[in-house]
């Protein structure tokens, strides 16, 4: 089999789903990618038995075939070598030659029979939405996953599906949020859970554009599918918790601020709190916001006072800084909006301005006041 490509166009078709593939994998052809020749068309695949990318680039060939290539050494070599077309021959012991235009490369194949199946798209529902809306819905959801793997449901963004919207949940048990797009539909009221590494790839291999993405799903994958790029993926298989009972339906107090300045005073204060904690006390009186953290073991101290809209009694309540910093990168607008009731009931973040089809809720839930 003989195949020519264009070493820059295979590199960046390489880069979109080089990511699926783990370091130290228990299978060495999961180390590979699947090249498949077929009618001047190459098709590459990359997998981790979970997760599964293609790329489709058009090529020079006059046969078709099929064979398992190393990633890391093709990727290296191709960041290496300048835009030229590159002649790939393959002999029937799986033997690859790389010809360019002033070298010749050699690497040892696999055979392609080995290479773990795809799932099938069987029994599917499909929608669609744009490129642009699903990276957003992504962005704005995946920092709150947990990590916690004895807690499956909550390591993935649960889609929640029906014909008025689709929303998207992330939580750790310490924050949550929850993103609604009202510009797209499904045909049935439907849900489940993609895990985070599928999400990644997916942000990183789509452009932030109008493009039609089509989503299909079944019982245990989700599809999605652009252009020449496709991946399927395993769903987690498990309940997603109720968080519509842990959102509070009526928090009283309003604090508005200016977002870039509250996230820089909290970047400011908590280098000065606990590490463990990184534990912020919000004071606000009137038209002032009071930033302090301590570290008791080191006596370290940060206090910042700014300025806010605050519409309720006096209140003082702690969260962990990181979270809220997380949480303003994902609010789009100048100001938010945060709405509280107790030192000990959770709060919610809100931009206060949003665009059209959109919503943003985010809660985080409060520390214990260092006394």
């Amino acid at each position: 089999m003989k195949f020519i490509v264009s070493s820059s166009a295979l590199l960046k078709q390489l880069q979109h789903i080089s990511g699926v593939i783990n370091a130290n994998t228990v299978l060495p052809i999961l180390e590979d990618f699947l090249f498949e020749v077929e009618k001047n068309k190459l098709t590459v695949v990359a997998t981790d038995l979970e997760t599964v990318m293609r790329v489709q680039l058009e090529i020079e060939a006059k046969d078709s075939g099929k064979i398992c290539i190393p990633a890391r050494i093709l990727m290296d070599s191709l960041k290496n070598i300048s835009d030229q077309p590159l002649t790939f021959t393959i002999d029937k012991n799986f033997t690859i030659e790389i010809t360019s235009d002033n070298g010749k490369y050699k690497v040892m194949g696999e055979n392609p029979d080995n290479f773990p199946k795809e799932p099938s798209p069987d029994d599917t529902t499909s929608f669609t939405m744009t490129s642009s809306a699903l990276i957003t819905a992504i962005s704005k959801t995946l920092f709150a996953v947990s990590n916690d793997d004895l807690r499956p449901a909550m390591t993935g963004v649960f889609f929640e599906l029906d014909k008025k919207g689709i929303q998207f949940v992330a939580t750790d048990a310490h924050r949550l949020v929850r993103y609604k797009r009202t510009d797209a539909s499904s045909p049935k009221i439907d849900s489940f859970i993609v895990p985070r590494k599928p999400l990644n790839l997916l942000k990183s291999a789509l452009p932030d554009n109008d493009d039609e993405i089509t989503l299909s799903y079944n019982n245990n994958h989700l599809f999605v599918k652009h252009g020449t790029t496709q991946m399927s993926c395993r769903l987690i298989d498990a309940r997603f918790p109720d968080y519509k009972v842990v959102i509070p339906t009526d928090n009283p107090y309003k604090l508005t601020v200016n977002k870039n300045d509250f996230q820089g005073a909290l970047r400011r204060v908590s280098v000065f709190s606990n590490k463990s904690t990184n534990q912020v006390a919000l004071s606000m009186a009137g038209s002032e916001l009071e930033l302090k953290a301590q570290d008791i073991d080191f006596s370290f101290e940060g206090d910042e006072r700014m300025k806010c809209q605050y519409d309720g009694e006096d209140l003082t309540i702690a969260f962990n800084a990181r979270f809220l910093i997380e949480m303003l990168n994902a609010a789009d607008s100048e100001e938010v909006k945060i709405e509280l009731s107790t030192p000990t009931k959770a709060g919610i973040l809100k931009p206060t301005e949003q665009e059209d089809g959109e919503e943003l809720l985010m809660l985080v839930m409060p520390l214990m006041l260092n006394q």
